[in-house]
C-alpha cells in the first residue's frame, strides 16, 4: 500500500519513490525552527500579552512551541517581556549566558526594547545593552499577533542558519561586544 505524504516547508532536495536527500544543515535546521523551547522573562503587563499568546484563541503551540521552559539549561529561545531595571540585568544576563547554543532573543515591548515611558536612572532602556537581540516586538503592550510574527521570524532564522555558524568569525565577535565568552 502506498502512503502518500506531503509534507509542507520541506527544505530544497532531491526526492523519489521511499526516500527524500538534503544537506544536514538544512535537516538541522527544519528541526530546530520546529521546536523553539521558550523561556519567558516576564516583568510586567506585556508577560500578560505573553500569557494570551499561549491560551487557546492564539496558541503558540500550532508553531511547535508548546513546551514553556522556565529553565535557562532547557531553553533555547529568551523571550523578555517587560520593563527591565539595573538591578535585574546581571540576571537577565546570567540567564543568557546559561542558554545552551543555539539561542535566540525577542525583545518583547517598548520597555525591553527601549525603557519604554521609564526614561530614569533605575530603568535599563533597551535589554540590548546587556544581551544581543534578534527580534525586537514593538507595541506597548504588543498584541499576541506581534509576537507570533517575532516567533516566526525567529523560526526562520533557525532554519536558515549554517551548523557552523555559532563557531563563526562575525558570531564570536558579535558575543565579543557585549563581553560574553
Amino acid at each position: 500500500m502506498a502512503v502518500n505524504i506531503d509534507p509542507k516547508n520541506t527544505p530544497p532536495g532531491y526526492e523519489g519513490q521511499g526516500f527524500f536527500a538534503t544537506t544536514l544543515d538544512k535537516a538541522v535546521g527544519l528541526g530546530r525552527a520546529n521546536s523553539l523551547w521558550p523561556l519567558p522573562f516576564a516583568t510586567s503587563c506585556c508577560g500578560i500579552e505573553f500569557m494570551a499568546t499561549m491560551g487557546s484563541n492564539y496558541d503558540l503551540a500550532r508553531f511547535g512551541s508548546e513546551r514553556i521552559s522556565f529553565s535557562p539549561r532547557q531553553a533555547d529561545l529568551l523571550i523578555v517581556a517587560g520593563t527591565i531595571s539595573k538591578k535585574l540585568a546581571p540576571i537577565l544576563r546570567q540567564v543568557y549566558e546559561q542558554m545552551a547554543e543555539p539561542k535566540w532573543v525577542i525583545s518583547m515591548g517598548a520597555c525591553a526594547s527601549s525603557g519604554g515611558i521609564f526614561d530614569t536612572y533605575s530603568v535599563l532602556q533597551g535589554i540590548d545593552r546587556v544581551i544581543p537581540v534578534d527580534v525586537y516586538v514593538p507595541g506597548c503592550p504588543p498584541r499576541p499577533e506581534q509576537l507570533i510574527d517575532a516567533l516566526m521570524q525567529v523560526q526562520e532564522m533557525a532554519r536558515n542558519e549554517r551548523r557552523d555558524y555559532r563557531q563563526s568569525e562575525r558570531y564570536l565577535k558579535r558575543l565579543e561586544q557585549y563581553g560574553i565568552e
